[in-house]
């Protein structure tokens, strides 16, 4: 049998980021031959991968990567917070939003197969960083633009992220990316909200108003202002400006002689059913046994 050094399981480790233990299991399969025991852990960590894909990731960060006129946002879960600061998930979601500016992929799917700056795909990332840490992950979403203006990123920790594209300084970008992250309007202007959310919250104003009791050309004016004040709380362009309430964003971009032509905001769970772990009753049950 071929003698493990300690120094090709460092190297082993080195190259693929998983446990020393494991490394030199690998070594001692493959004979001490180092890229056949990398083979070996890259299948293993693949089928560790398989195993996990059914259990819920609801935790995890939004990742941003720009680069000249092309940005993106990628949110990539995992099943708990510890892990959603190690070091080894975020290398990889650092990695999933550059292969996204880079490659620009069609969807998830196509994204995993996009290689890294290290010359191996996303994918593979994905299962040596689950081989590694014990949990699942997902590449759940990604945003990418592309424009001849300036894109502005801003991550509000790692949980909240928001992209955009702007016509105007990127410091402004910046500012107007904060205020979606507190303000969360759901599009730009009001031709932009959707015809059916509009609809339904003129039936709604327009039953409201009704109950007054008052002329139908008064309900009118009632619901018509309703709808008003409502297009200008969910429209970026309609809200006031968090760092100066006394003007809109609208009036801000057009002192600044700016445009906003597109903005994302991607929230991490949002939208995931997380399991509820009842811990006294997992506890009370292990003290039965």
């Amino acid at each position: 049998m071929a003698e493990i050094t300690a120094k090709m399981v460092a190297d082993l480790r080195a190259a693929t980021g998983l446990g020393m233990m494991e490394c030199k299991k690998a070594l001692v399969e493959a004979e001490g031959d180092s890229a056949k025991a990398e083979e070996i852990l890259r299948i293993k960590s693949g089928n560790k991968a398989a195993k996990m894909a059914g259990r819920i990731a609801a935790e995890g960060v939004v990742a941003a990567f720009v680069d000249g006129g092309v940005g993106a946002l990628v949110e990539i879960n995992c099943e708990t917070d510890f892990v959603a600061k190690d070091e080894t998930f975020l290398a990889f979601a650092n990695a999933a939003a550059q292969a996204v500016v880079k490659a620009n992929p069609a969807d998830v799917e196509a994204l995993g197969e996009v290689k890294t700056a290290d010359g191996i795909s996303v994918e593979e990332v994905r299962k040596a960083a689950i081989a590694k840490l014990g949990e699942n992950m997902t590449i759940r979403r990604f945003v990418r633009y592309e424009t001849e203006g300036k894109i502005a990123t801003y991550l509000h920790g790692a949980k909240l992220g928001v992209i955009v594209d702007i016509a105007g300084e990127e410091s402004l970008g910046r500012d107007i990316a904060m205020h979606i992250a507190a303000s969360k309007p759901i599009c730009v202007s009001k031709d932009q909200v959707p015809a059916e959310k509009l609809e339904t919250e003129r039936k709604i104003y327009t039953a409201q108003a009704a109950e007054s009791g008052k002329p139908a050309d008064i309900v009118a004016k009632m619901v018509e202002g309703r709808v008003t004040k409502y297009l200008a709380e969910v429209t970026l362009l309609g809200q006031p400006f968090v760092k100066n309430p006394d003007v809109t964003v609208e009036k801000l971009l057009a002192e600044k002689s700016a445009k906003v032509n597109a903005f994302a905001m991607i929230v991490v769970g949002e939208g995931i059913e997380k399991a509820v772990v009842d811990y006294a009753a997992e506890v009370a049950a292990a003290a039965k046994l």
